[in-house]
């Protein structure tokens, strides 16, 4: 999450006063929406000051060791000072910094402030910026692991958090037995639903809303995100190695040019540089269908679209920007509509930037009731 420096940072306090003064009628005690006030302006905030951190005391971060059904994990707990309200599993999203990315440590804090136990587990592969099937189990095994603790988990009340390409993983866990029973809530920001219109998006910059093409730059790092996660099921290790150094030269540069190490890409490197350097939105499909196999079967075991999820039992929170440079937000209107009915809550907000806070002043009211509705699912509530 991105700190808000100078003007914006006195604008998203100003807001909070605002939401507190037409929230807490006069002789009225706080409640959940002056909580979730508090909450969003210490997520805004970051490492930074806010009021949230005043109020309470910092959290215990301390690393865990745990194991489920001989497989053994390491994480990140989290532990309030003022009790234990839920747990919360917190996935992180494919970053070379892991669970330690700052604006994820800030983050588990501020959840952990909000009377969470949260737990970051460590995932194979994400640090790579590799978001594969084995992530599932993965997110499985650690969401076990915490709902089976009664003192982390107080009243079999625990949920998940996730951004961006985590989403699949964790909604993909939510739907195993015995997750599937256990887990209360699912939080994400800025997921996904259809990996082929989410790939189109990455590498075209078009999206269908309403029946019609749209047009928003994508971010290039996402295009080159989607190499890192699948070049090493290239088989010819020459193309894993060009395909690494184009990366790295590319997140150096997005103008750089790859040229002279594409001329010398094998035949199935051929078909994943072809993909990546279309422009034409209609021609994805017949290319991601040339694909090497790994990749295809990778895609289609993490894409939602292909799944049932009729059988979700979890609440859903979802947050997406309408500017979202990674994911378009018709993603998330698309996850709402394949939930089981009346189970799903949506907030799409201006200026939301995939998973970072910085919107505008008008759309803080919507971030304000994700939150809200985030505290209310903490409490048991819908």
């Amino acid at each position: 999450m991105r700190r808000e420096p100078g003007r914006q940072g006195t604008v998203l306090r100003l807001t909070v006063w605002l939401l507190l003064g037409s929230l807490l009628p006069a002789g009225c005690s706080p409640g959940r929406g002056y909580e979730a006030a508090l909450l969003l302006a210490d997520i805004a905030a970051g490492d930074q000051p806010s009021a949230l951190k005043r109020r309470t005391p910092a959290p215990q971060r301390r690393p865990v060791a745990f194991a489920m059904e001989g497989k053994r994990y390491r994480g990140d707990l989290y532990r309030p000072v003022e009790g234990i309200r839920a747990g919360l599993l917190l996935i992180p999203g494919a970053a070379e910094e892991g669970r330690d990315d700052p604006r994820l440590v800030a983050f588990a804090n501020s959840l952990a402030r909000a009377g969470f136990a949260v737990l970051v587990p460590e995932l194979s592969g994400l640090r790579r910026l590799q978001v594969g099937p084995g992530n599932i189990s993965e997110v499985a095994d650690a969401f076990r692991w915490l709902a089976d603790d009664a003192e982390l988990a107080p009243g079999g009340r625990a949920g998940m958090a996730a951004f961006s390409y985590a989403a699949g993983p964790a909604l993909l866990a939510a739907l195993r037995d015995p997750v599937r029973e256990r887990v209360r809530f699912i939080f994400v920001v800025g997921g996904y639903y259809d990996l082929e219109q989410t790939l189109t998006f990455i590498i075209t910059g078009c999206y269908r809303h309403e029946g019609q093409w749209r047009y928003l730059e994508p971010l290039d790092y996402g295009k080159w995100a989607f190499v890192a996660s699948n070049i090493h099921r290239l088989k010819d290790i020459e193309d894993r190695r060009l395909f690494d150094t184009m990366a790295r030269r590319k997140r150096a540069d997005p103008a750089a040019s790859v040229a002279d190490l594409a001329a010398r890409l094998g035949e199935e490197g051929q078909t994943l540089f072809a993909l990546i350097t279309n422009r034409d939105p209609l021609r994805v499909p017949a290319l991601l269908e040339a694909l090497p196999q790994k990749i295809r079967q990778d895609i289609s075991a993490l894409n939602l679209a292909e799944k049932d999820l009729s059988r979700l039992q979890a609440q859903l929170i979802l947050v997406h920007g309408f500017e979202d440079p990674m994911i378009p937000f018709t993603q998330s209107l698309a996850l709402a509509e394949a939930a089981p009915a009346g189970q799903a809550k949506l907030y799409l907000a201006h200026g939301l930037v995939h998973v970072d806070v910085a919107p505008g002043l008008p759309d803080r009211w919507r971030l304000w009731q994700a939150v809200r509705s985030l505290l209310a699912a903490r409490d048991g509530k819908n």
